[in-house]
């Protein structure tokens, strides 16, 4: 089983229980499994600000699926939750993204791994120290001393 780290991000049609129902949803993925679940995180959007802050989480997940076949499953999961893909950085339903891949870097015409620009993003970075604190994005550094690096004043844990 390889140790996969998904972020988890929405900011439409109740967010919360978007990121609570795919929270589920990788559950049922074939030969997978969540072995944790970080908090949820409110946070103003990236890119265009004239759009509802993102609710963001990260999720471990172990799985013995290859990275495209995983994401393919991903892909279907934000398809069910009425994913529209209209604009870069623009509102979504939900969005999930394969952060690391176990060990691996993955540089293919689908895939980018680790994810490009995790290490700048807060609400990516402080979820994923949550539920990982000793984590180390390949080629780039710790999660905890790259953390320290980024603004997280507009973060928001929920309950």
């Amino acid at each position: 089983m390889i140790k996969v780290y998904i972020g988890l991000g929405s900011n439409l049609d109740d967010p919360q229980a978007q990121l609570k129902k795919a929270t589920v949803a990788l559950g049922t993925i074939p030969s997978s499994s969540v072995v944790k679940t970080s908090s949820f995180y409110k946070s103003k959007p990236v890119g265009p600000q004239d759009q509802p802050d993102y609710i963001n989480a990260v999720v471990e997940l172990a799985t013995g699926l290859s990275a495209p076949v995983l994401l393919d499953y991903l892909q279907g999961i934000e398809n069910e939750h009425g994913r529209q893909r209209e604009q870069r950085w623009g509102a979504r339903t939900l969005d999930l993204d394969i952060l690391l891949f176990g060990e691996e870097v993955i540089h293919d015409d689908r895939l980018v791994v680790p994810h490009v620009e995790m290490h700048k993003r807060g609400f990516v970075l402080f979820p994923l120290e949550e539920i990982a604190p000793d984590c180390v994005i390949p080629d780039i550094g710790s999660v905890h001393a790259l953390l320290q690096q980024v603004n997280t004043d507009d973060m928001v844990k929920l309950a």
